[in-house]
């Protein structure tokens, strides 16, 4: 397998980000490659964060992971660091936003390596990703909207995986 790592990210890292997160755990876990990968996610910035502990993942985002019965315990918020950049070999975002922060903290994306997630629909269609030319994954934190969020986050793990396995 090309990729061993993946990073996902979102403003807070308490919805989102952990979602897809142990959403694609989850699916590596179902497809027996579960131990060839590291999954992880991270915010942008720090305001989930307080005296260096980070706040549990957000009870709305965690209740619709366990309707599909993925648990979450035990995940905290953490900020993104620039070295994570070389840590990961794919940072997956979850809105344009998202990475322009990336790339505030990690510097220019030299290796390629920054992705919407939504990037990766296309693949389970057999098609090619399209770096960064998805749409947005609406953050439910101001929509409300966990179900689409869910939604939106299960499709995009799917190509992603169809894409890992190529």
């Amino acid at each position: 397998m090309k990729y061993k790592s993946i990073l996902f990210v979102c403003h807070g890292n308490i919805c989102r980000s952990p979602m897809a997160e142990f959403v694609m755990k989850k699916f590596v876990e179902d497809a027996g490659i579960s131990e060839e990968l590291t999954i992880a996610s991270c915010a942008t910035s720090t305001d989930e964060i307080y005296h260096g502990i980070g706040n549990p993942v957000y009870p709305p985002a965690r209740e619709e992971l366990r309707k599909h019965n993925i648990s979450c315990d035990g995940k905290r918020a953490v900020q993104m660091t620039r070295s994570d950049y070389r840590m990961y070999d794919l940072i997956i975002a979850m809105d344009k936003y998202n990475v322009r922060n990336i790339k505030h903290i990690v510097g220019p994306d030299v290796d390629e390596k920054i992705w919407l997630l939504l990037d990766f629909v296309a693949c389970i269609d057999n098609k090619e990703p399209q770096r960064l030319s998805s749409r947005d994954i609406s953050d439910p934190w101001y929509t409300g909207d966990f179900i689409t969020t869910y939604k939106d986050i299960l499709i995009g793990c799917q190509g992603l995986l169809e894409f890992l396995k190529k």
